[in-house]
């Protein structure tokens, strides 16, 4: 009520108090890039329909796999990178021997590498297996192109991940952990109730880049034979000849995607702020 009556000195007789607006229901300044970027595909669309209509038709479906591979794997990505945060803050040292190794071992390999080894050598590997130990569906395990990007982006992805929420659950003070103790909760229902909400505010920034990156990085899983955004502009390209035009208009149709994404997480940001 002070900070009202502050904003209102000044004010001529019988005016209207005015009352300060919520930081958290200002529009994004942001979104003029967004439109933007959406009125320049519109305008290829609309203007030269040949090729660049053609194009989106082609590639629509492919739009629709990278977005759902993303969302998959990014869910998947937060409970591996919860699992492995957790246990990088274990006292028990095999716990955190295990959570650490995990992290230090995906980190350095590229993820292009994990891509191809899940879809090309993680089957031959059960197959042998299955061979080995005469388990005839082992033997005849076939890998299925979705099922292994998505693996393989959720062990890579999930290892950043877990230094994220490391990061975040130590940064909340140790007297949150106290006092939730002190009023008889056990690690795991200070974790849920205090820690984490508390901890999940301060990392939402980094885990909207990743979301971000992930996003990205899917157009790797083109390579193991996943029909995204990016294998079908390459099969459109390879039939009709036309690179410029092709690529110029999956680079925008990705920065629509990830400009959108950017301005989510900015809201979710906003409304999840604590005033300090």
């Amino acid at each position: 009520m002070a900070d009202q009556s502050k904003s209102n000195q000044g004010a001529p007789p019988g005016a209207l108090p005015q009352i300060p607006m919520d930081p958290s229901t200002r529009l994004d300044a942001w979104w003029w890039l967004v439109a933007i970027v959406v009125g320049l595909v519109l305008i290829m669309v609309i203007f030269w329909p040949k090729p660049y209509l053609d194009i989106i038709e082609f590639v629509l479906d492919g739009i629709a796999v990278s977005i759902s591979v993303t969302v998959s794997s990014f869910v998947l990505v937060l409970f591996a990178g919860l699992l492995g945060g957790l246990g990088r803050l274990s006292k028990n040292p095999i716990v955190y021997g295990i959570a650490t190794l995990y992290v230090e071992l995906i980190r350095g390999i590229p993820l292009l590498v994990q891509l191809i080894w899940w879809y090309f050598a993680f089957p031959v590997l059960m197959q042998n297996l299955g061979d080995s130990l005469n388990i005839e569906f082992l033997a005849r395990y076939q890998a299925n192109p979705i099922a292994m990007a998505i693996i393989g982006m959720v062990f890579c992805y999930g290892a950043y991940m877990s230094e994220i929420y490391r990061a975040g659950i130590q940064s909340i003070p140790k007297g949150q952990t106290e006092a939730a103790r002190s009023l008889g909760m056990n690690y795991i229902q200070s974790m849920r109730y205090v820690i984490l909400p508390q901890a999940v505010r301060v990392i939402l920034p980094p885990v909207g880049n990743e979301f971000i990156a992930l996003l990205k990085d899917s157009s790797l899983v083109s390579v193991v034979a996943v029909t995204d955004l990016t294998r079908r502009a390459r099969e459109y390209m390879s039939t009709h000849f036309n690179p410029i035009e092709t690529w110029n208009l999956v680079a925008l149709l990705y920065l629509v995607m990830t400009l959108l994404s950017a301005r989510v997480v900015g809201a979710l940001e906003r409304q999840t702020r604590i005033e300090r």
